[in-house]
């Protein structure tokens, strides 16, 4: 199983982007996805959440501006991020709580970080 996002960039303040990851592999079924991120010299937060059933939350710092969405049939995560100030600066990754084929075993995935800088 893989995890591979894309999007983020470089965008000014007030700007938006948008991020995305998919899920690969002999997955049997997906349950909660989210994205993270981590700013230099700081621990790796939740940004955002949503579970199986579409239900979400987020930080308090992005709510109202950031936007997570999922796409079940593409086992699809997006982010979409308006507004952004330069505290939004950070590497974002994405997670999903997969159980895989065949063992069923069930642990939560990482997908590589992609960059999101903000300037002001």
């Amino acid at each position: 199983v893989q995890l591979q996002a894309s999007g983020g960039g470089l965008v000014q303040a007030g700007g938006s982007l948008s991020l995305s990851c998919a899920a690969s592999g002999s997955i049997f079924s997906i349950n909660t996805m989210g994205w993270y991120r981590q700013a230099p010299g700081k621990e790796r937060e939740l940004v955002a959440q949503i579970s199986g059933g579409a239900s979400t939350n987020y930080v308090d710092s992005v709510k109202g501006r950031f936007t997570i969405s999922r796409d079940n049939n593409k086992n699809t995560v997006y982010l979409q991020m308006n507004k952004l100030i330069p505290e939004d600066t950070a590497v974002y990754y994405c997670s999903a709580d997969i159980t895989v084929q065949y063992s069923y075993s069930r642990r939560t995935y990482w997908g590589q970080g992609t960059q999101v800088t903000v300037s002001s």
